[in-house]
């Protein structure tokens, strides 16, 4: 049976660990021939070595979202070695926490700013005329639950996540003007058992203190299925939006959270 993204060529950045890194694997098990994209030289080759004894197909290429020069050489080498590009996954991304945005410095600020936000620019004004010249695809952005609701010392993780949300339906909008049968959409995992959760301080909760939060703990108290997601579930998102089961989807939010923004959280015996 022929995979989901049987004979796509598609994009990962931040590609080499976390929900990139299960996105990859996925895609790969699914027909896709993947380019995976990070600045991690040590674990994205390994990614691609370890997809490829598996007996996918996958690339790594180092990269930095935030430089436009690289955007412009990674995208030529896609086009000269497949000539196309079907799906593009905008998923590199961090998180600064801090107990109060005061705290918050304008070095971090502008950090966040352009590898959440100038980097998935960039992702989409390079690789949206490769994708025209195939003759459509699907464009998925990594947003957050962050991105729908506010929260407490994450406040400039949310205005990025926030703005890829709004970003997304834009250029959902544009490409539907412009009949080229891409479609485009934002992806917002809730809680995910990943390295970045390890990143944030539970000070930046309101707890004021400075242990990294562990992702299940904190997902038992506040998700209502009572448990962190894992990457794999973020992943199983993503490919429904990179395939054609999704071929009337555009403009949307896929929030995969156990509930959370859904409200509170139900009381369990």
């Amino acid at each position: 049976m022929a995979g989901q993204v049987e004979g796509k060529i598609a994009l990962v950045t931040g590609g080499a660990s976390g929900i990139g890194e299960a996105i990859v694997e996925l895609f790969a098990r699914e027909g896709a021939t993947v380019i995976a994209t990070d600045i991690d030289e040590l674990r994205g080759p390994e990614l691609a070595r370890r997809v490829t004894k598996a007996g996918g197909k996958a690339i790594f290429l180092e990269q930095d979202v935030t430089s436009e020069e690289r955007w412009i050489e990674v995208v030529a080498e896609i086009a000269t070695r497949y000539g196309r590009l079907d799906i593009m996954v905008s998923n590199a991304g961090i998180g600064i926490a801090v107990p109060s945005i005061v705290d918050m410095t304008l070095s971090d600020w502008r950090k966040q700013n352009a590898i959440n936000l100038d980097g998935v620019f960039l992702s989409v004004k390079h690789c949206l005329p490769l994708m025209r010249k195939t003759g459509g695809g699907s464009i998925v952005m990594m947003s957050s639950l962050a991105g729908l609701r506010g929260s407490p010392g994450l406040s400039a993780y949310s205005l990025t996540k926030g703005g890829v949300r709004l970003f997304a339906k834009s250029i959902a909008m544009e490409c539907a003007a412009a009949g080229d049968g891409i479609r485009v959409n934002s992806v917002h995992p809730g809680i995910i058992d990943t390295p970045i959760w390890g990143k944030i301080p539970t000070g930046a909760t309101g707890a004021g203190q400075n242990a990294p939060i562990d992702p299940e703990e904190r997902a038992r108290v506040v998700t209502p299925l009572g448990r962190a997601g894992q990457a794999a579930e973020i992943a199983s998102g993503v490919l429904y939006l990179a395939s054609d089961a999704s071929r009337y989807v555009t403009g949307s939010e896929l929030v995969i959270d156990g509930g959370m923004n859904a409200g509170g959280v139900p009381r369990r015996a």
